[in-house]
């Protein structure tokens, strides 16, 4: 290993190792090494039975003066291993999500000098990896039961789910160190570290690791892909994805999942159509989680109608099936479609949750049914019990808002129970651009100030307000604020997907490989236009969004 990378680590591994130590000292003594947030009821401790003991049963009585007792001894010869009854007992609280519970029975088998085993350790190990934000210090506890017993670098399975705990709870370096600690790797511990550095964003030595692996499979892959759709770099998953193909190695369903996920957001409908191709042909066409995949990358294309078609040809739906398809039409503008799935789904028996919710009042803010939609919201406070989320009082507020009914949208936002965020009062704020209202966006603008301070979009679209009625005093101020706070504009672009590539152009943008060629075709289009009587228009002063 480089020298600089364990340099660089040292110092979280000296912190660790004292936390251990000390962690350590807690659970030799008599001392409880868990803190517990609620007081738990004194528990009997009942001994096991063991293999010497009878259990004696009496028969009835037959109802004759000579009444025979019958006796029967029944022999156990099943020893049950207190590890196990123990380690059985933690993993039940783990399952439910009782992680203080599962860790104060934890104390309570030390204590009774019961030894853990492997099992007992990794059951802990894995449930503090599942709530990371609150177990880390239980977590690093545990580590110190298994180095005191040699595990967390003789045996895999405990290593493994060392290297996964610290790796979730963001600790990365550390687990970096036990995995090259491990005196033993299997695939498991190489995925489990790929997609620790994936996960925390250390995308370079999640690739370097890689690379080193002797093997890899579907999961390794995945890992990769997905790990690079979560953190939205979506075209790089895509390219790891053409890889895979040609390394051989066969996706597996999530990877399948992985790659749609990434089609959707980058709107690559033809390399979307090749992978529904590869569903089919891998035998994939009958998993719900991909059909439910599928429908929402066809929605978020444009390509409705395919994601009707594989709606309409899956044997079992899913509430996501249906929530897919009924905000794919609301997002796509069909909002009488949305609506009629949204019946049609309840008729078919499911119930409605917050996100068929959204969908359709989506849908009827899309088509200006302010009256359906809020028939919609008052059923889903009192028929459904659905406590509105900011998702729902989003939707209402830009129903208002795109009916031009500011002050009801404004309402909607003083009166509601939950604190705005940007994303409401944007929605309000762009309606004030249509409506010409400066009074109310200078207001909206010191609100939306405090809540995103680096936003760029909300700035931009104030200038253009001002610039919209002729305030160009107004315009430039704005433009100041953005200078003196270190706020850039974003630069839009648009894309165009040509053989499932995508290529992106900003304003302006020269850098394509085929500028040349793209430029002759748009000098062609213009005379043509003009031929036909085109003019284009031509602004007294330059609009904000050109900076």
């Amino acid at each position: 290993m480089p020298l600089d990378r364990i340099n660089k680590r040292q110092p979280a591994l000296n912190k660790a190792e004292s936390e251990i130590r000390i962690l350590e000292k807690m659970m030799a003594g008599t001392g409880t090494a868990v803190q517990v947030s609620q007081p738990l009821k004194p528990t009997v401790v009942v001994p096991l039975p063991t293999s010497g003991q009878a259990q004696f049963a009496s028969s009835p009585a037959n109802g004759k003066s000579n009444t025979r007792q019958s006796l029967s001894l029944r022999q156990s010869s099943k020893f049950t291993d207190p590890t196990v009854a123990w380690t059985s007992s933690i993993a039940r609280h783990c399952r439910n999500g009782q992680l203080l519970e599962a860790a104060a029975l934890f104390v309570r088998m030390r204590e009774a000098g019961i030894e853990p085993n492997n099992i007992t350790f990794v059951t802990l190990l894995s449930a503090c990896a599942d709530y990371p934000s609150d177990s880390v210090s239980f977590g690093t506890a545990i580590h110190a039961n298994t180095r005191k017993l040699g595990l967390d670098t003789k045996d895999v399975i405990v290593g493994t789910a060392l290297i996964d705990m610290y790796a979730k709870c963001g600790r990365v370096d550390l687990a970096r160190f036990l995995f090259d600690q491990l005196g033993v790797k299997n695939l498991v511990s190489w995925n489990t570290m790929i997609d620790g550095y994936m996960r925390n964003g250390e995308f370079d030595d999640a690739i370097e690791l890689f690379d080193e692996m002797p093997v890899k499979n579907a999961i390794s892959w995945t890992a990769l892909i997905g790990g690079f759709v979560k953190k939205d770099y979506h075209e790089q998953a895509l390219e790891c994805f053409r890889e895979m193909q040609l390394s051989g190695v066969a996706p597996d369903y999530v990877t399948i999942i992985a790659v749609l996920a990434a089609c959707a957001n980058l709107g690559t409908l033809g390399l979307g159509l090749w992978v529904n191709r590869l569903i089919v042909t891998e035998d994939f066409r009958d998993n719900v989680r991909i059909s439910n995949s599928l429908i929402d990358m066809y929605s978020r294309c444009g390509a409705i109608e395919f994601a009707r078609q594989v709606l309409e040809k899956m044997p079992h739906r899913t509430l996501v099936s249906w929530n897919s398809i009924i905000v794919g039409f609301a997002v796509n503008g069909l909002a009488e479609e949305a609506l009629k799935f949204f019946s049609l789904m309840q008729r078919e028996g499911f119930k409605p949750d917050g996100v068929s919710y959204t969908g359709a009042l989506t849908a009827c803010s899309h088509a200006g049914l302010i009256s359906e939609g809020l028939r919609i919201f008052d059923n889903m406070k009192g028929t459904h019990r659905i406590t509105p989320s900011i998702e729902h009082y989003g939707c209402i507020v830009d129903l208002y808002s795109r009916a031009g009914r500011l002050e009801d949208a404004l309402n909607v936002i003083k009166n509601m129970p939950l604190k705005p965020n940007e994303v409401v009062l944007g929605s309000l704020l762009a309606a004030c651009r249509t409506q010409g209202d400066i009074t109310l966006a200078e207001n909206l603008m010191n609100y939306i100030v405090e809540l995103d301070p680096g936003g760029d979009s909300n700035y931009v679209l104030l200038a253009n307000i001002y610039a919209a009625v002729g305030k160009w005093d107004g315009a430039n101020k704005v433009r100041r604020a953005m200078k003196a706070r270190g706020i850039q504009k974003k630069p839009g672009f648009s894309s165009i997907e040509i053989d499932s590539n995508i290529h992106k152009f900003v304003a302006g943008d020269k850098s394509h490989e085929e500028n040349e060629y793209i430029h002759t075709i748009l000098e062609l289009l213009s005379f043509d236009l003009e031929l036909w009587g085109y003019v284009p228009e031509s602004p007294e002063k330059e609009s904000c969004e050109d900076d």
